[in-house]
């Protein structure tokens, strides 16, 4: 699965993407990059898989794409 990171989420990753494999679901995806990035847990995000935004738990498969974006809004 690709992990991509924007906005400020890629400054404190030190990267823009990342791969990771056998995730089964967002709930497990957030403790992998809290364990690997744990000053992520100190900021909002929003979760797109495949180009959607998601809430809550969804499940993942690993040729997905996932993307971590910090909450924005509209004007």
């Amino acid at each position: 699965m690709e992990l991509l990171f924007f906005g400020p989420l890629a400054d404190i990753a030190g990267k823009t993407d990342f791969d990771l494999s056998e995730i089964t679901d967002t709930v497990q995806l957030k403790e992998k990059i809290f364990a690997k990035f744990p000053e992520l847990a100190n900021h909002s995000f929003l979760i797109a898989v495949n180009k959607k935004v998601m809430a809550g738990n969804v499940p993942l498969k690993n040729e997905d794409t996932v993307a971590l974006m910090p909450p924005f809004s509209g004007g």
